[in-house]
């Protein structure tokens, strides 16, 4: 199939048969071009925040994986919604097949960078917030912080952390994840 048009409507099947030489997210059946490769400093906060996390999750059940990874969140409904979070962690491994996830993870990481800030903090954030995502960060590489919105009650409960914090992660018990490491070059 061709690439999406913009105004048309899409679901997870459509998604499946476009070019796999380019990456989209499908969120309520509308496409969205992924940018081009992060930038190092980027790719060294995630590959930091995994370390950390990957280490804290060894033996356990839950599993920390890295984009691109398929998470697919309207399943039950329209199947047109899939996103590439950076980081995200899943304790439940039925919700995992060979494609990726299916439902909420437990925790979903967007770093951000000038080309998808937007879609991070007001299009994703409502779209997992709905979706029930216990836990959602949003990492700020320029100002160097990290917003942590834990759910309670259907909505998003927002704490701020700056390079020097350690972050209690809620949904991991016992996980605390220092950010000035996460934040190291």
């Amino acid at each position: 199939m061709a690439l999406p048009k913009e105004n048309e409507r899409y679901t997870y099947t459509d998604y499946c048969s476009w070019d796999n030489d380019e990456r989209w997210e499908l969120i309520d059946g509308v496409p969205y071009a992924m940018t081009p490769a992060p930038s190092r400093f980027h790719q060294n906060i995630s590959g930091n925040l995994f370390g950390q996390l990957f280490n804290y999750l060894q033996g356990k059940p839950c599993k920390v994986y890295h984009a691109p990874f398929d998470v697919r969140l309207n399943t039950g409904t329209n199947d047109d919604t899939v996103v590439q979070p950076d980081l995200l962690v899943v304790c439940d491994s039925s919700k995992l097949d060979d494609k990726g996830c299916v439902g909420a993870p437990d925790l979903v990481v967007e770093i951000l960078s000038p080309s998808t800030a937007r879609k991070d903090k007001l299009i994703k954030f409502q779209k997992y917030q709905q979706s029930g995502i216990r836990e959602f960060w949003i990492i700020d590489p320029e100002t160097r912080t990290v917003q942590v919105c834990t759910l309670e009650n259907g909505n998003y409960i927002i704490s701020m952390y700056g390079d020097t914090d350690t972050v209690h992660v809620q949904v991991l018990d016992g996980c605390q994840i220092e950010l000035c490491s996460v934040f190291a070059e």
